[in-house]
């Protein structure tokens, strides 16, 4: 094999590769003799058939995986040797070949760049901590008892009201005749919620324990039945039971109803709550800030394969005229992207991180814990899914670098209440939706200009 460099410009090198005829035809002749031990022939013992046999029959196909296998393995250990790091997957263009023929072929690749990390002295993030007053513990408490369903059986001389939840069975027909569906037993309401038949509910109001009720609805437009969809039904409701809602008594029964040791030990699992709710969105933003601190520090050229790749990602699913209207913002956030997946990749290689297969499954556990009932499908699905396990690795790959970039960063702690998260909050969404107005006054005065602003998320490959 015999390589030479044909050009080099930027992150473009082309390579000319050369395999004398020689050592194709000794590779042909190594294989036929490997077939003739294994192939049967019609004429011919197993085993035994001549290798010129296997050739008259069977020589286009033997050149073909041959010359496949060579051009893969001269290809990459020309790469090697010129110590090219690549981006994606080289160009191969064939110029010369055939049987009694020597190879010649020409590779382009695409290489990455060279990154020197920088060190992050300079790199400052906030860590917000959230401080929760006693007030909004209690209200945040007062809320979750105000929604969990408490009821008392009503006298029977009480009429329903609207709050109450109220037990029937009943007969609807329509035009007087039943239809599929029409019956139902102990059927349960809220009145007021009108989660059952629109209008339903508040036909209820009024009525009392042992009493027969006529109630007027329309079926839905979704009904099981197409044909009795919009049709309007009379149901004679047979009143069952009614019950008006009871405020719950806050104490340490009620916490332990809700999986807590006492009242003091539920409040401290909503304070962490609240604190975790308000933490990760704060976080996403000091995220944010630090990777823009990153990628303004840092400047050097991108594979325009990857840019191309990425671009096609951005703009899957759009309409052409959509795609190449936002052209210019999208290759934008797709070159932030990948410039950033570069500098961070880089950065968890030179301090050797990586993910093992215990943090992969603990994360895959601690999934499967936060949704009760659905743990077989998670695990299910990660065990069929093998690009959800490797995107998985992707997240957790990105986690622990960003949280080593902390480490080395200057960090700045600081305690804030909710109203001081939440204005900060709502002070970055204004920020994003004074950009995207930006955008749209751009387009109106020149449509041709790129109006499109996408969240920018990064993406990291561990090779």
């Amino acid at each position: 094999m015999k390589v030479t460099v044909d050009s080099k410009k930027g992150l473009k090198t082309k390579l000319k590769i050369f395999i004398d005829k020689k050592t194709i035809k000794e590779r042909i002749q190594v294989r036929l003799l490997e077939l003739s031990k294994t192939i049967n022939l019609k004429g011919f013992r197993p085993g035994k058939v001549p290798p010129n046999v296997i050739k008259s029959q069977f020589g286009k196909a033997v050149y073909g995986e041959i010359l496949e296998k060579i051009l893969k393995e001269t290809s990459e250990k020309a790469i090697k040797e010129q110590k090219i790091k690549v981006a994606g997957h080289p160009k191969v263009d064939l110029k010369s070949f055939g049987e009694d023929k020597d190879v010649q072929y020409n590779i382009e690749i695409d290489e990455l760049p060279s990154i020197k990390i920088k060190p992050l002295d300079n790199v400052k993030f906030t860590n917000y901590e959230i401080s929760i007053a006693d007030d909004e513990i209690k209200k945040r408490i007062d809320e979750i008892a105000k929604n969990q369903n408490n009821f008392k059986e009503r006298d029977e001389n009480e009429s329903a009201k609207e709050g109450d939840l109220i037990s029937f069975d009943y007969t609807a027909t329509i035009d007087k005749k039943d239809f599929e569906g029409n019956k139902g037993k102990n059927t349960q309401i809220i009145i007021g919620k009108d989660l059952f038949i629109k209008g339903f509910d508040d036909q209820l109001i009024g009525s009392k324990k042992n009493q027969e009720k006529n109630v007027i609805a329309t079926l839905p437009e979704n009904y099981p039945k197409k044909e009795f969809a919009n049709k309007k039904a009379n149901f004679i409701c047979k009143i069952l039971s009614i019950k008006k809602p009871e405020p719950i008594k806050i104490d340490d029964q009620f916490a332990k109803n809700l999986g807590a040791k006492d009242l003091k030990d539920l409040k401290v699992l909503v304070t962490k709550q609240m604190q975790s709710q308000y933490k990760a969105s704060l976080d996403d933003l000091t995220k944010n800030e630090i990777m823009n601190q990153i990628e303004k520090s840092y400047n050097f050229d991108l594979p325009d394969n990857l840019v191309q790749n990425e671009l096609e990602i951005i703009s899957k699913g759009l309409k052409k005229e959509d795609a190449e209207k936002n052209k210019k913002e999208s290759e934008k956030i797709a070159r932030r992207r990948i410039k950033l997946g570069l500098i961070l990749n880089e950065f968890g290689e030179n301090n050797n991180l990586k993910v093992e297969e215990d943090e992969l499954r603990k994360e895959i556990q601690k999934q499967v814990q936060s949704m009760p009932g659905q743990q077989k499908q998670i695990l299910e699905y990660y065990q069929q899914n093998p690009s959800a396990s490797v995107s998985l690795r992707g997240t957790i790959y990105e986690e622990k670098i960003i949280n080593l970039i902390k480490q080395k960063s200057k960090e700045v702690k600081k305690t804030i209440s909710t109203k001081e998260a939440e204005s900060i909050l709502n002070n970055s969404l204004k920020l994003d939706e004074k950009t995207k107005s930006s955008n749209q006054k751009k387009k109106s005065i020149n449509p041709k200009k790129t109006t499109k602003k996408s969240e920018i998320k990064k993406k990291i490959r561990k090779k």
